[in-house]
């Protein structure tokens, strides 16, 4: 998932919020997200408010739909 999330972080700056964590290295900070199985992909509105959840592994193209079917529309930045 690492490469996934780095490219959605590096492509949609500014649009999209990307956080990651290593929840064998740092279960602490997982516990409070109920994250029961690894990986576990949490989306979340600009509130804060949980939307949805994905367990397992989810390639970009199919966190971008989720996005899309959530309501956002997002737009990569561009290159060069």
């Amino acid at each position: 998932m690492v490469p996934v999330l780095d490219a959605l972080r590096r492509e949609y700056a500014g649009k999209l919020q990307v956080d990651f964590v290593d929840a064998w290295k740092n279960p602490d900070a997982a516990a409070p997200f109920n994250v029961y199985g690894i990986p576990t992909q949490i989306f979340f509105d600009p509130s804060g408010r949980e939307l949805q959840r994905h367990l397992g592994f989810i390639s970009k193209e199919e966190i971008l739909e989720t996005w899309r079917r959530l309501g956002f529309r997002l737009t990569a930045n561009e290159k060069g």
